[in-house]
C-alpha cells in the first residue's frame, strides 16, 4: 500500500461511491458535507480546511494503484499535535486490514515527515468497527463525548482516540 495526494478529477467519482448510504455518509463526515456527496461541496470543504487548518487530502492505494482509502491530515504547529479526518476504506476492502495498514501508513508520515509528537483523530462511539481499527494501529482513547451528533432518531458519542510517537 502506498499514500499519495488527492487528485480531484482521478479520484472523486470512485470515493463517492463508497458512500453507500446516509448513515455512512453522517458516520464518516458528521454532516460536513451535504448529502448525496457532490463534488462542489467535497471540493469546497477540502478547500476550507486546508485553509482554516492546512488540512491535506490523501488517497490510499495498493501496489497496482487501485483507491483504497482516503483522509485528510493536518498538523497543529502550536501543540505539535497531528489530526486525522474524514477517514474511509472503500466497502470493497473492509474488515481485511487495508484500513489498519492505511493508519499506520498516516501515522509513520505524521511521525516522520511532519515531526509531530501526537495524532488523533474523532470517531462515533457507536462506530465500533472503525474504533476497533483505530486501537488495532496503536490508537487509545483519550475522551468520550456523549450526546455529541444526532442522526434522524439516534445520539451519537463521539470519542477523540490519540497515538503517541514512541
Amino acid at each position: 500500500m502506498r499514500i499519495r495526494p488527492y487528485i480531484s478529477n482521478r479520484d472523486f467519482d470512485e470515493i463517492r461511491k463508497w458512500i453507500t448510504d446516509e448513515r455512512t455518509h453522517s458516520l464518516w463526515c458528521a454532516n460536513l458535507i451535504r448529502y448525496p456527496l457532490e463534488k462542489k461541496d467535497f471540493e469546497d470543504k477540502l478547500a476550507e480546511m486546508a485553509q482554516k487548518y492546512g488540512d491535506n487530502p490523501y488517497v490510499a492505494t495498493t501496489d497496482e494503484g487501485k483507491s483504497v482509502g482516503f483522509f485528510c491530515y493536518s498538523v497543529n504547529a502550536d501543540t505539535n499535535e497531528g489530526m486525522l479526518k474524514f477517514v474511509m476504506i472503500s466497502p470493497e476492502y473492509r474488515g481485511k486490514g487495508y484500513g489498519q495498514e492505511m493508519i499506520a501508513l498516516a501515522v509513520k508520515y505524521a511521525f516522520e515527515i511532519t515531526k509531530a509528537d501526537i495524532v488523533q483523530l474523532n470517531v462515533f462511539s457507536n462506530n465500533t468497527i472503525a474504533r476497533k481499527c483505530y486501537l488495532s494501529a496503536g490508537f487509545s482513547e483519550r475522551s468520550i463525548t456523549d450526546n455529541a451528533f444526532r442522526f434522524n432518531d439516534e445520539i451519537w458519542g463521539r470519542c477523540n482516540m490519540a497515538i503517541r510517537k514512541s
